[in-house]
């Protein structure tokens, strides 16, 4: 049994990285992986489980907490029958098996090259957050054959290896094949599942030598729960903040924010 005293700060830490991913991922319509997988490599390196395995960790509990947060996700924009079930029915093969690459890769690195390849793709995500614009388009509808085979794949391949949702790499995606962003932020949430499921199985199976407590493969138990629990608690207030306020500067500051974190992370992949 671990002592109290590993416990008890690993608890706080979690609750309080439970509840900021819950009042920006309210706040702002962005999944919480993008935030928790930082978060967690902070929390858990602060704690002393800096190994070499450390990235796949948080990288498969964030996705653990994708697969409730995304089926919440699902099911409150179906009520309001936003999601589109045929994009769904055509991409989730190709989805599925990119998210299970992903895994064997992200399996077989080590730490810091998962940081690495973490912060280049989070520095790309705040860029584009940053200076993308509504009306860029790649075509008119969603693309079929090989064009949906690979970036299907790409998309569920890339966001295991950052250990986010669909949000981050489908709601572009969706948006500059001219889908309406309220419909693409739906549809996404079903690729988080696509995504999170076989990658979460996967992990579990994953050897971790050195590892948090009440970790079984590469999933940690106490942030699993602990987040799930924060996040539903606290996603409401960020969802009343975000009517109150002009989301448009929010995600322009949450950029910058991610952008700090991604240049952040390769800093202490390049600094040693």
């Amino acid at each position: 049994m671990p002592a109290l005293d590993l416990l008890l700060p690993m608890v706080a830490l979690l609750l309080v990285i439970g509840a900021f991913a819950g009042v920006i991922a309210g706040m702002l319509g962005v999944g919480g992986g993008i935030v928790l997988v930082p978060a967690f490599f902070y929390a858990f390196t602060f704690l002393g489980f800096s190994g070499p395995h450390l990235m796949q960790i948080c990288l498969a509990t964030s996705l653990a907490t994708i697969i409730v947060t995304s089926a919440r996700s699902v099911l409150a924009h179906n009520k309001r029958g936003a999601v589109d079930w045929d994009v769904l029915r055509h991409w989730w093969p190709f989805i599925a098996v990119g998210a299970v690459l992903g895994m064997l890769v992200a399996s077989s690195l080590r730490s810091t090259t998962l940081q690495l390849i973490f912060g280049v793709l989070a520095l790309c995500a705040g860029l584009y957050m940053a200076f993308g614009r509504s009306h860029w388009r790649l075509g008119q509808e969603m693309p079929e054959g090989r064009k949906r085979m690979g970036i299907g794949s790409a998309v569920g391949f890339f966001s295991v290896l950052m250990g986010i949702g669909g949000g981050s790499f489908g709601v572009p995606v969706m948006t500059l094949y001219n889908m309406p962003i309220h419909r693409a932020v739906a549809t996404a949430a079903g690729f988080g599942i696509i995504i999170a499921v076989p990658s979460v199985i996967g992990f579990l199976l994953v050897d971790v030598e050195i590892h948090p407590p009440f970790t079984i493969g590469a999933v940690n138990l106490p942030a699993f729960f602990l987040i799930i629990a924060m996040t539903m608690l606290t996603a409401p207030l960020g969802v009343k903040l975000a009517h109150r306020m002009d989301p448009a500067p929010l995600k322009r500051i949450f950029a910058v924010f991610i952008t700090i974190v991604a240049l952040n992370m390769l800093r202490k992949v390049l600094m040693g």
